[in-house]
């Protein structure tokens, strides 16, 4: 990958609807090699897809936790078992295995602070494997979505 790999990426990042021919002029390239170009970085997978980002509250999940989830143990069946729980799950929008303590960190998102209590007392309360959950609260988000640094 090189640097006009990278400054394709970045562009799609800021604007995952550019047309060929308005990236092509942003990268200062003709259209053809861009249209190359890009479809290397997608069969190559350096690009998985193309979505739209969508503002929480605009949909009505005004309320955000990070939990912290800590398991019993470590042992395949359970990672198995807490992360496929994890997934089915439509209100965690992110989660990420740690290494250390806590294991876990899940990103969620509700109505508000009663639905986010129904949610940890029904379902993340009863995920596989669980030891400790731990709870904080977003007051705001200052970075949302930001495209990967260059290097």
């Amino acid at each position: 990958m090189d640097a006009l790999d990278r400054k394709i990426l970045t562009e799609l990042q800021l604007d995952g609807r550019l047309t060929v021919t308005e990236l092509a002029a942003r990268v200062q390239l003709s259209v053809s090699p861009c249209h190359r170009r890009l479809r290397d970085l997608e069969r190559e997978g350096a690009i998985r897809g193309y979505r739209a980002v969508v503002d929480p509250a605009a949909v009505g999940l005004n309320f955000e936790a990070l939990v912290f989830a800590t398991l019993r143990w470590e042992d395949r069946d359970t990672v198995t078992a807490f992360e496929e729980a994890v997934t089915a799950i439509p209100q965690v929008i992110q989660a990420q295995r740690l290494f250390g303590e806590p294991d876990y960190l899940l990103r969620v998102a509700t109505s508000h602070l009663v639905a986010y209590q129904h949610l940890y007392d029904q379902q993340l309360a009863k995920l596989p494997g669980v030891q400790r959950l731990t709870s904080t609260l977003v007051m705001k988000n200052v970075i949302a979505e930001r495209p990967l640094p260059e290097g």
